[in-house]
């Protein structure tokens, strides 16, 4: 990815705006203070619950991608861990193609296909997410904007993609017969047959959204997946002298995963700290321990799971151009 990507830069300057929001107003030698005396031996338990709900990830992915091909979680986990290292060091969720591209080198699923069944998971992972947040809502007395604001676009996008992609799951040739009408009229006559296979393989990909008990076992496994995410906030926590209830870090952990949808820099960097600082703020928390917690919740989601997914992708004999190519891959040709 080079300077000159402007998605690139647009994930800068939305985390400079978010940074910005909050900066101005922190004492930062009160948040250092916070930050020296915090037990950090309570990140411990915090990152094993963690790795426990990425394993559930990765038996989420084997299982929605058991109509195309059955793959080990053994296999799979490695996989993950590439993925999300992979969201966490390049913008715009590049992780998530990665991902991809490693199954297909790995087990020759098709990377369209594969593509399909991840953008399931977000699908599920943001409807959880709103479920936290309407579960939570009633123990705030006042509302802040921006929850009010990330609810409602969340809403309309987690929701509406999901009609979308349960309709053309149940009617696979009527959707066929669509694109392939719309590839041929719009489409120069080179591309229509890369095109054309590349649809025909995400549609194979939504194959698990045509039954009803892999839907449930999908949206089950989500809410396990973020509720485990969500006791390694709690754990955290317990790191520093403050005390909020476990639902008011559902909230949190809503909030700030709705926000991350936003383009931003490497990282999250700033749509995942000032949502979060801003929620605890609502929930009577001091804005400076608020953001001393939140730098070092951040740390600890991020420099684990990327650890581990270097490592693994390095093993793997991937080189850092690997994620230029599958970047760039946008349609299969094989």
């Amino acid at each position: 990815m080079g300077i000159k990507n402007w998605k690139f830069w647009l994930g800068v300057a939305i985390s400079l705006i978010c940074l910005g929001l909050v900066l101005p107003s922190l004492k930062l030698g009160e948040v250092w203070a916070d930050l020296k005396t915090a037990n950090y031996w309570w990140i411990l338990p915090g990152v094993a619950a963690y790795f426990v709900g990425l394993w559930a990830r990765t038996w989420r992915w084997h299982y929605l991608l058991r109509p195309l091909k059955p793959i080990p979680l053994k296999t799979l986990f490695p996989i993950v861990a590439i993925g999300y290292m992979g969201n966490n060091v390049y913008p715009a969720r590049a992780g998530e193609v990665i991902r991809a591209y490693v199954l297909k080198r790995r087990e020759s699923v098709s990377v369209s296909a594969s593509l399909a069944t991840i953008l399931v998971e977000r699908i599920f992972d943001g409807l959880v997410m709103l479920l936290f947040v309407f579960f939570t809502l009633p123990q705030l007395s006042v509302l802040p904007d921006f929850v009010r604001w990330v609810a409602t676009l969340g809403t309309v996008a987690f929701v509406g993609a999901l009609i979308v992609f349960l309709v053309l799951a149940a009617a696979p040739r009527r959707f066929a017969q669509v694109y392939t009408w719309a590839i041929a009229r719009f489409v120069p006559a080179r591309f229509r047959a890369p095109l054309t296979g590349f649809m025909d393989r995400f549609t194979e990909g939504l194959s698990s959204l045509r039954s009803g008990r892999d839907i449930l076992m999908t949206f089950v496994t989500s809410v396990f997946v973020w509720l485990m995410e969500t006791v390694k906030y709690w754990f955290v926590m317990h790191a520093f002298h403050f005390q909020v209830s476990f639902f008011a870090l559902m909230l949190m952990n809503g909030i700030v995963n709705l926000a991350t949808t936003l383009p931003s820099g490497p990282g999250y960097i700033g749509t995942f700290d000032t949502p979060g600082i801003a929620v605890l703020v609502a929930f009577g928390i001091g804005e400076n321990v608020a953001a001393a917690y939140t730098l070092v919740l951040h740390a600890a989601l991020w420099f684990p799971v990327t650890a581990l997914g270097a490592w693994y992708f390095v093993r793997e004999g991937l080189r850092w151009g690997d994620f230029g190519k599958a970047e760039q891959l946008k349609v299969e040709t094989t």
